[in-house]
């Protein structure tokens, strides 16, 4: 309620903003809204909302399982608390190309600021997995445009990605992004590259913003700032990194306390009561509440 100043639409513009300036902007993962809040105070400039997070916060496997509804409330959750961009991951669209255009609808009344659609089959899988299919070029060209031709807002960004590099070679992945591009692509994101000099290529051959998938335990290697910089890149999305920061602490600590059989040596790793208060405003809420319900109310019903 009190975290947020920006409209939708202003958010929107601020994402166009960020893909022309010829910068490169790094964009963590968020699997909640209190993820969200961390990410802007922290000083980044848009979140992401990846499927493969999404999907693991709800115990299920990055295949297609979880709905639109629950993509797209979770979206919105995470997009209303926070004054930056917000984008998320559709897979291939929930359905067929007509899924796809109701999809980018229901994303902009959320307040999303943009979505990336893939040419994987049905069910899809990670695409830093083995074993993906991908579904004809002509079949993600009416994905993108559909998706594109939704949009009523022409700064909600439609991001295509390409998971072909792992089945057809990186050539005819380029020549797939490039029809991607024409369908009316904003972005391509070239999905489990395997080397710097495959990004290149793709960074040669594509005259639009591109988008690098630097996930850890991949296909590809972690490239740092710089490097992606050097290499023309204009976001980089570290997608499950917080989700697997956080499990990874939880999982040990649960472990800790079975052994030890209370949570004394843990109390430095964790985050403050203080701290969770002042990302929580509890103060500002305090104010807020004071200033309108500052009377009292008496025994005698009034008009």
């Amino acid at each position: 309620m009190l975290f947020t100043k920006k409209t939708a639409a202003e958010k929107r513009e601020d994402f166009r903003r960020l893909l022309s300036d010829g910068k490169l902007h790094q964009v963590p993962g968020a699997f909640s809204p209190f993820v969200a809040q961390m990410i802007e105070r922290k000083g980044y400039e848009a979140v992401y909302i990846g499927g493969a997070m999404l999907t693991a916060d709800l115990c299920l496997p990055d295949i297609g399982i979880a709905t639109l509804s629950e993509f797209a409330d979770r979206g919105e959750q995470i997009a209303r608390v926070t004054d930056l961009p917000a984008f998320i991951d559709i897979d291939t669209g929930f359905g067929e190309p007509m899924s796809a255009a109701r999809t980018v609808r229901m994303l902009e009344e959320k307040g999303l600021a943009g979505c990336h659609i893939e040419d994987q089959v049905m069910p899809k899988r990670c695409g830093h997995l083995d074993g993906k299919e991908i579904v004809e070029e002509s079949v993600m060209v009416q994905r993108v445009r559909a998706a594109v031709d939704a949009k009523r807002d022409p700064n909600f960004v439609v991001i295509a990605r390409s998971d072909a590099r792992a089945i057809e070679g990186l050539d005819k992945a380029i020549d797939r992004m490039k029809a991607y591009v024409d369908a009316g692509a904003d972005m391509i994101f070239p999905e489990a590259m395997k080397s710097e000099k495959e990004f290149e290529a793709v960074r040669e051959a594509i005259d639009v913003p591109i988008l690098a998938n630097m996930t850890e335990f991949g296909k590809s290697r972690l490239l740092t700032k710089k490097e992606l910089e050097d290499l023309g890149f204009n976001l980089v999305i570290y997608p499950v990194t917080t989700f697997r920061l956080a499990m990874g602490e939880v999982e040990r600590g649960l472990d800790h306390i079975l052994e030890a059989g209370d949570q004394n040596a843990l109390l430095d790793r964790m985050q403050h009561r203080k701290t969770l208060y002042d990302y929580l405003r509890y103060e500002e809420y305090s104010r807020f509440d004071q200033s309108i319900f500052n009377f009292e109310v008496g025994d005698t019903p009034t008009e």
